[in-house]
């Protein structure tokens, strides 16, 4: 499986402003935006990226970062059969994406995707 990027997801209340204008000063830029949740990427290395969520649109919980992967489908079955946690259940996303939420053994909450 290879793994395209990591995201961390900072659960951030109504401050899209004030987090694009200073994760600006370094370099970011706003390249998605759906009300509920913005992604800042840096131009010159577009995996290197930050998202501000402010309550996820359709899982229970707001996941600490995301990891996207090749095979989404096969990340799923390798986490359920290692009997890892489901946080939310695998499932394809209006916005584009197919993804799952698992908890780590820190207790964060992971949501895996790919992109359809």
């Amino acid at each position: 499986m290879t793994v395209h990027r990591v995201v961390p997801n900072v659960h951030s209340s109504g401050a899209v402003q004030e987090n694009r204008e200073f994760y600006g000063l370094l370099g970011f830029e706003e390249v998605m935006n759906l009300g509920w949740i913005m992604t800042l990427a840096s131009p010159s290395s577009p995996t290197a990226q930050i998202s501000f969520i402010a309550g996820d649109k359709t899982a229970p919980v707001v996941p600490d970062m995301s990891v996207e992967v090749d095979d989404v489908d096969a990340a799923y079955a390798a986490m359920r059969e290692s009997g890892a946690e489901i946080v939310h259940p695998l499932q394809d996303e209006e916005w584009g994406v197919r993804r799952f939420f698992v908890r780590d053994p820190n207790g964060r909450v992971v949501n895996v995707l790919g992109h359809r």
